[in-house]
């Protein structure tokens, strides 16, 4: 999502210029890529880049397929076919062993007004299937969204096509990842973009301790929504957390008020056994949706304790909690001090987040990403 904002602001600072520009968006891939489906890049007419969609080895292509695009004033969507095992890809220096899809527009109206959808879901907090027609020509870069409750805002082209778009969009956002697809339309296929848009991770931190500045500046550079936790309106400063929203609560009733759904990790450090076991009191006993991480600073034994007298009163964790639980907090790298922690602690999120053991990439047999569905 960070990507994304800056994409964004440096296209509505092109518009306000008069700049000519042009997007290019990742629809497709297959094998090994750099980068997945929804990645941008923006390529203004003097030849500026924002953002990317590969590791430098199609940036250059795909500014030439840009300034073309803007010449001709029509989308166009290219592959990049990567998976040759031989001397001409590796000799080119290309980063990848993969094939690529790549629709590159003119950055209109239309094309703007679907970038800011993406910033508006999430900044709405609120979770949508994006969908774009990549052909036929006449339709490409139409863009329309799809909520999880069936409703449409936008139109299609293609008479009769909008309950199998909504069908198909609502399909893609049970499956969690976005992906090409087609779908029958009355005058013929429709190729389509469907873009998963979730709102960015929520991180909330209990407990404003000195040790928390890295952990929350760490989730702020990567675009995550930030509430920071505590009973002492002093340390609860944009000065010490820039980029942080703030909940000033007693520990004792933090679990239940703090924001949480499945988008939500919690990291409890307050550093002091009795305001972390409130803490915990009131996570385990609030209904769900729980966050998907919840994880507890400290050695094993300490939460165990936490536990085993929560228990003694009755207070159990919920079966659906119990494997969303991490104790000690972070990934085992080895870290020491404030700012390794963090780095540990963020990592960790992102794999639980994402349903991965968090290993040694050298030691993963599967493809590092998972294969889109067809």
């Amino acid at each position: 999502m960070k990507e994304l904002l800056e994409i964004l602001r440096a296209a509505e600072a092109g518009r306000t210029r008069g700049e000519a520009m042009a997007l290019a968006t990742i629809v497709g891939v297959r094998g090994s890529t750099y980068r997945r489906e929804g990645a941008r890049l923006l390529v203004g007419a003097g030849g500026s880049l924002t953002g990317n969609i590969s590791g430098g080895c199609l940036e250059g292509d795909v500014q030439v397929v840009a300034g073309e695009v803007l010449a001709e004033g029509r989308p166009r969507l290219v592959t990049y076919d990567l998976t040759a095992d031989d001397d001409l890809v590796w000799g080119l220096g290309l980063g990848c062993n993969g094939a690529i899809d790549v629709f590159v527009e003119p950055l209109d109206a239309r094309g703007l007004a679907g970038l800011a959808a993406v910033r508006d879901l999430a900044a709405a907090e609120r979770t949508a299937a994006l969908v774009t027609v990549l052909a036929p020509a006449e339709a490409a870069g139409t863009r329309l969204t799809v909520y999880p409750d069936g409703t449409l805002e936008g139109a299609l082209p293609a008479a009769g096509a909008a309950d199998r778009v909504r069908r198909t969009a609502l399909a893609v956002l049970a499956e969690g990842q976005s992906r090409r697809t087609t779908v029958e339309g009355d005058a013929g296929l429709l190729d389509l973009f469907v873009e998963v848009v979730r709102p960015p991770v929520r991180l909330v931190v209990c407990g404003a301790g000195h040790d928390a500045t890295p952990l929350v500046a760490r989730a702020v550079e990567l675009g995550w929504r930030v509430v920071v936790v505590d009973r002492r309106e002093a340390f609860l400063t944009s000065e010490r957390f820039p980029g942080a929203r703030f909940l000033q609560v007693p520990f004792r009733e933090a679990g239940a008020a703090l924001p949480a759904d499945e988008r939500t990790a919690v990291v409890v450090m307050t550093h002091n056994y009795l305001h972390d076991r409130d803490v915990l009191r009131g996570l385990l006993t609030r209904p769900a949706p729980y966050p998907f991480y919840v994880g507890l600073l400290g050695p094993r034994l300490r939460t165990e304790k936490m536990l085993a007298e929560l228990a003694a009163e009755g207070v159990t964790v919920p079966p659906a909690l119990a494997p969303r639980l991490f104790a000690p907090v972070g990934l085992d790298i080895g870290s020491e001090g404030p700012d390794e922690i963090a780095l540990a602690a963020v990592a960790e999120i992102i794999a639980a987040e994402r349903g991965r053991p968090g290993g040694f990439l050298r030691e993963r047999r599967a493809p590092i990403h998972a294969p889109t569905p067809s």
